[in-house]
């Protein structure tokens, strides 16, 4: 009588072992009969879980061994025929997709978000910090000209309005923000901007600063100060025919060439 050596023992176990890892991942079936309902219920459950097609491969590793996975798959397809997902083939492989006559349902559309320019940004800081405020007081504060469109960019993007007029010689308009602004910014009130020391501590205010120099209270007060008159509506009609003609310009900037600012 001959043993086998231990070795050899401890091989078979490990390819038994192997084996039955293997059996665990795959869908039981009954008595070494194939259940075709359970077996089409794993396909659908991993095709549902995937985010991306899968081969006919892969969906029979997880099948009893003889399952006829061609036969599940176009049993799934005919099932699915006429619901609002569908089984297709694509590259090769399948996946659940929307029904082509209901894509349009799902369609999304989305506002591309435009990056502000540093003098957009700029002009933007000071209409927060000293609202209400003209042109002509951005232009003061800034030092520079104004570009054409830069506040046409603010008012597009729902960050300022137009508050009224100042009670002075030709009569311009100030400029405000709106409560767009706080909720793309994340503020709770206007107030809630940072202050000199706030800024300081950020590392925004860096080198000498000038003997004087602070960072006002802003406000943004939905009533009219002493200094404004409103708005009317002929004063809108002709402020938008103006930006037609170019005046305060129509068209969005490109970056870098946003204020002339840009060479200081």
């Amino acid at each position: 009588m001959t043993t086998a050596p231990a070795e050899d023992d401890a091989t078979t176990l490990d390819a038994a072992g192997d084996a039955s890892a293997a059996a665990s991942d795959r869908a039981p079936s009954t008595g070494g009969i194939i259940d075709e309902r359970i077996a089409a219920r794993v396909v659908e459950a991993l095709l549902f879980a995937s985010d991306a097609p899968l081969g006919e491969d892969v969906l029979a590793e997880r099948l009893p061994e003889g399952a006829d996975i061609r036969a599940i798959l176009d049993r799934l397809g005919e099932d699915y025929a006429g619901r609002g997902v569908n089984l297709v083939r694509v590259a090769g492989k399948w996946q659940f997709r929307t029904a082509d006559d209901l894509a349009f349902l799902l369609h999304r559309e989305a506002v591309e978000q435009r990056k502000l320019s540093r003098a957009t940004l700029e002009t933007l800081a000071i209409i927060a910090y000293h609202q209400p405020v003209t042109r002509a007081e951005i232009e003061a504060i800034r030092g520079v000209t104004m570009s054409k469109g830069t506040l046409d960019v603010l008012l597009a993007a729902g960050f300022i309005r137009m508050r009224g007029r100042r009670r002075t010689p030709g009569r311009p308009v100030t400029y405000g923000t709106t409560e767009g602004f706080l909720v793309h910014f994340g503020l709770e009130a206007i107030q809630d901007l940072p202050g000199l020391e706030e800024l300081k501590g950020a590392g925004l205010l860096d080198g000498q600063i000038p003997a004087g120099f602070h960072v006002p209270i802003p406000s943004d007060q939905a009533g009219l100060t002493d200094d404004e008159e409103p708005l009317e509506e002929t004063d809108l009609v002709a402020l938008m025919e103006s930006e037609r003609d170019g005046e305060t310009g129509s068209e969005m900037p490109d970056e870098g060439q946003d204020d002339e600012e840009q060479d200081r």
